[in-house]
C-alpha cells in the first residue's frame, strides 16, 4: 500500500522558514571564506573553518524545519537521533573540505570543480542520510532520475557558491550570491522530497523508536541556531567583511589596488650623497703642489 505524503503540513512556514536558514548560513559562510583569503597562516584556516560550518549548520537546520511539514498520513514518523546528527557531521564536513581546498587554491577551475563536486555531494548526502533516519513502519522508494537531478542541482549550486566566494567582493553581491544559493538549496531538497515515494505493507519491518519530530525542533533550533546567530555576531563586528572599507590592507606588497579605489602615492626616498665622494671632487678640483 502506498502511504500518503504531505509535504507542507503548516503551509509555508516551513518552506519559508528553511528557505530564511539557507540564506543565513550560506551568507555567513560566504563573508568568512571572502574574509580567509585576505589573512594568512591560522587566521585563513578558523575563518574557513568558520564558514565551512556556517553552511552546514544552515543547509542542516533548513533540511529539517523543512522536514517538520512532512508527515504520512497512515503512519506516525519519528527520527533516529544518532544519524539525524551524523548527517550533520557529514554535510559540516563535506563541505568543508570543498571550502578549504578553494581557500588555498585559489579560483583555479580544478580547484572549483572539484571543491564544488565535493560541497555538492555533501549537501546531497546531509539531505538522504537525514530521510534514513526518519523510522516509520513502511520503506522509502526513490526515483533514480529524480535522485540524480537533486544530486546535480546540490553540486551546481555549491560550485556557484564557492566561484561567489573567492570572485565576488563586496557586501550586497555576497548576499545576492547567499540569496541564489539559498534557492538552489531549497530547490534541491524539494527536488530529492518529489523523488520519494513511501510504501506501506504488512510485512514491512516494525518502526524503531526514535525521536517525534516536534521533540528535534528546540535541540535543532538551540545548537545550529545559536551557532549561527554567534558567525553573524562574529562576522559583523568585522568591518573588513560587511563595508570592505580596509581590502586594501590584505594587499600584498607590489600589488596593484582594486579599480574605484584611491590610489596612494608612494614617497621616493632622495639619495644621499656620500660625504668621502664630495671630499674627493673637491680635492680633484684644487692644483697640484709642487
Amino acid at each position: 500500500m502506498q502511504g500518503t505524503v504531505d509535504g507542507f503540513t503548516y503551509g509555508l512556514v516551513t518552506p519559508v522558514t528553511a528557505f530564511l536558514m539557507a540564506c543565513l548560513g550560506a551568507a555567513l559562510g560566504l563573508r568568512c571564506t571572502t574574509r580567509s583569503l585576505r589573512t594568512r597562516g591560522a587566521s585563513r584556516a578558523g575563518w574557513l573553518a568558520l564558514g565551512a560550518t556556517s553552511i552546514g549548520s544552515g543547509i542542516w537546520t533548513m533540511h529539517f524545519i523543512a522536514m517538520l511539514g512532512f508527515t504520512v498520513r497512515e503512519a506516525p514518523v519519528s527520527y533516529d537521533r544518532p544519524l539525524t546528527y551524523a548527517s550533520l557531521a557529514v554535510g559540516v564536513g563535506m563541505v568543508g573540505i570543498g571550502i578549504f581546498l578553494v581557500g588555498y587554491r585559489g579560483a583555479t577551475r580544478m580547484a572549483l570543480v572539484t571543491g564544488g563536486t565535493i560541497t555538492g555531494l555533501g549537501v546531497a548526502s546531509m539531505h538522504y542520510l537525514g530521510m534514513a533516519g526518519m523510522n516509520f513502519e513502511g520503506v522509502f522508494e526513490y526515483d533514480t532520475l529524480t535522485v540524480a537531478l537533486s544530486v546535480v542541482i546540490a553540486v551546481v549550486a555549491a560550485t556557484t557558491a564557492l566561484w561567489a566566494a573567492v570572485s565576488i567582493h563586496g557586501f550586497l553581491p555576497s548576499l545576492g550570491a547567499s540569496v541564489v544559493m539559498g534557492v538552489a538549496v531549497s530547490g534541491m531538497h524539494y527536488t530529492g522530497m518529489a523523488a520519494l515515494r513511501v510504501h506501506l505493507h504488512p510485512d514491512a519491518p516494525p518502526a524503531l523508536p526514535g525521536e517525534a519530530p516536534t521533540s528535534l525542533l528546540l535541540p535543532m533550533m538551540i545548537g545550529p541556531g545559536c551557532f549561527l546567530l554567534l558567525a553573524a555576531v562574529v562576522v559583523m563586528i568585522d568591518p573588513l567583511v560587511v563595508t570592505g572599507s580596509r581590502e586594501e590592507a590584505g594587499r600584498l606588497p607590489g600589488q596593484a589596488p582594486r579599480s574605484g579605489g584611491p590610489v596612494a602615492s608612494i614617497p621616493v626616498q632622495r639619495r644621499r650623497t656620500q660625504p668621502y665622494a664630495t671630499t674627493a671632487r673637491k680635492e680633484s678640483r684644487q692644483p697640484w703642489s709642487r
